[in-house]
């Protein structure tokens, strides 16, 4: 118990310094970048992801599975919330399974993944997590929709402490920013590029004493006009089709 109070002091001891007056807080805090990041992290977390993909058991009833594909996407590029700029030079991943049924377009949501972002200058890492709703059927308003959860872990932060809840996500509308170019016909992968800087970021959730804390560092809760997120964005496609 004596341990646990302490790191919780140093939390608290190094994120006020943050949250403190003065220059130290007249920009944005920033994440740690990865110079030397893996050029070729993005191909092999494409490859991973199709371990992700729905199995043919939880397509939805009537599935042609010659019509139905998976689909394993990476993004690297930027999310700010708050004051927080976070390059995401790691790619995270998701995957997902989409086709129809009875003429109607559908989905099954399959898996993502993403590396905790370092907040530099506090002892903090932001985690993207998926919230629970997506659809990422391309129309001329937007390319997809996706719910999201910043998991916010450190010394003497409490497990469920985030940004955004699974009740309530953090809720992104994606704009086309490129337009789609294919960079390998065999297997197909595609490219493009997506953002949204309309998005509304909520005050934290479920961080007890440190609550008022972080949101004094990270000023939340942050309105729309304040946050975004842009993606460089690679999915690999592959039917369903003669998978057994």
């Amino acid at each position: 118990m004596l341990r646990a109070r302490r790191r919780l002091a140093v939390t608290l001891s190094a994120l006020a310094l943050a949250a403190g007056t003065g220059a130290a807080t007249a920009g944005p805090v920033h994440a740690n970048t990865n110079a030397n990041a893996n050029a070729g992290a993005g191909v092999d977390a494409l490859q991973r992801g199709f371990a992700d993909c729905p199995s043919l058991s939880e397509l939805p009833e009537g599935a042609d599975p010659a019509k139905w594909r998976c689909e394993a996407m990476t993004a690297t590029g930027h999310l700010s919330l708050g004051r927080v700029e976070l390059p995401i030079d790691r790619p995270l991943a998701i995957t997902f399974a989409e086709g129809r049924v009875d003429g109607e377009f559908r989905q099954v949501f399959g898996a993502m993944v993403a590396t905790p972002l370092r907040v530099r200058g506090t002892p903090l890492s932001i985690t993207p997590r998926y919230g629970g709703y997506s659809d990422f059927e391309s129309n001329d308003e937007r390319r997809g929709e996706l719910d999201l959860t910043f998991r916010i872990s450190g010394p003497g932060v409490p497990r469920g402490c985030s940004i955004g809840t699974d009740a309530t996500p953090v809720h992104l509308v994606l704009k086309e920013t490129e337009p789609s170019r294919v960079v390998s016909p065999d297997p197909l992968v595609v490219a493009f590029g997506v953002a949204d800087n309309r998005f509304a970021a909520p005050g934290t959730s479920g961080c007890g004493r440190l609550g008022p804390v972080l949101d004094r560092v990270l000023r939340l809760p942050a309105p729309s006009g304040v946050n975004s997120i842009d993606l460089d964005a690679r999915v690999a496609l592959r039917s369903y089709g003669g998978v057994g």
